[in-house]
């Protein structure tokens, strides 16, 4: 009975002991950010589009929102009025936004919901930013399925994690410029795709267990840059010559590796023309100073190029690749 009594007491004072200190973490962060996030109740809402639903159109000033640790399923979009938006997550690896759509599912109407539509997140806005944060499709392996799909102009992501299959992270228009920084990709074909100009610092990029080709830009022919991936880790868990570094979505198409480390997953040849001779002589595929068992630019295609230390100053610093916009 007195044991009984005493475990009970004892377990009394450890749920109240947890239920206060979750309290204080909630009521600091709010005291810190304009909105927190919380599924279990303790912030100013449950879902992260309630959150984005409550701040002002047209805002000229950062809104911050904290999400909590946990796993929100909801299908996101931030719409082209809300600028201006960050999000911070309690942990990267915790806090999780996912949903499992796919290209080839119904939309009800006798069609299928298309590559765009299966986004599980569509950031429209312009200025938005996110950090440690991981976002998710979990469809699985069932075709085009997109984690992230990038429409807005000045985007962020620091130290976040973007998962799926084919189609993962989907950096999608023009005139859409978006900094990666200490980032997580993964994913099979063409798991980063898309029309943006987009610099990856110092990420992984992980190919999934199979083969394929990890990129697939679409840069227009007027944008002197598209994907530009800087001092990132190519690793995977997939077989030796499995993957292609990219292939022309579009025949403009522009990705560029400067000092980045490949595994043994990169075949030789390094590119695909996707069957289009002719985008050999329109797209520009390029590296400086690969390393790794991956590297092997000898033997790469011949229509790609190795770029010297003249051309990475000139044509690859941050302003370059940016314009007028310094990411911050």
């Amino acid at each position: 009975m007195i044991l009984n009594l005493l475990t009970t007491v004892v377990f009394f004072v450890h749920f109240s002991l947890d239920g206060n200190s979750n309290r204080i973490k909630t009521d600091e962060a709010k005291s810190k950010y304009d909105i927190v996030v919380d599924a279990n109740g303790t912030g100013d809402f449950k879902t992260v589009q309630e959150a984005f639903n409550s701040v002002a159109s047209l805002k000229t000033t950062e809104t911050t929102i904290f999400i909590k640790n946990g796993i929100y399923k909801e299908k996101l979009e931030l719409p082209l009025d809300k600028n201006h938006i960050t999000l911070i997550g309690e942990s990267k690896e915790k806090v999780i936004l996912t949903y499992d759509d796919f290209a080839s599912k119904s939309n009800g109407t006798g069609g299928t919901i298309g590559t765009s539509g299966s986004a599980s997140f569509i950031v429209t806005g312009n200025d938005f930013k996110a950090q440690n944060i991981t976002f998710e499709n979990s469809s699985g392996p069932v075709g085009q399925a997109v984690a992230v799909r990038i429409d807005g102009d000045r985007i962020i992501f620091d130290n976040c994690k973007f998962l799926g299959f084919q189609d993962t992270l989907y950096p999608r228009e023009s005139n859409s410029r978006q900094y990666y920084k200490n980032c997580y990709i993964e994913g099979t074909t063409d798991f980063i795709f898309g029309g943006s100009t987009v610099l990856f610092d110092q990420c992984e990029i992980f190919a999934k267990k199979g083969g394929s080709y990890i990129t697939a830009a679409n840069t227009p022919e007027s944008n002197s840059c598209g994907f530009v991936f800087l001092n990132c880790k190519l690793t995977t868990n997939s077989g030796d010559a499995s993957y292609f570094l990219g292939r022309p979505w579009r025949n403009y198409a522009r990705t560029v590796f400067i000092k980045c480390e490949m595994d043994s997953h990169i075949k030789p040849l390094g590119w695909h023309n996707w069957g289009k001779p002719e985008a050999e002589k329109t797209a520009f595929y390029a590296e400086y100073q690969s390393t790794g068992k991956g590297a092997n630019t000898e033997a790469r295609v011949s229509w790609s190029h190795q770029l010297s230390s003249e051309q990475i100053k000139k044509e690859y610093s941050m302003k370059a690749i940016f314009k007028d916009w310094k990411p911050k």
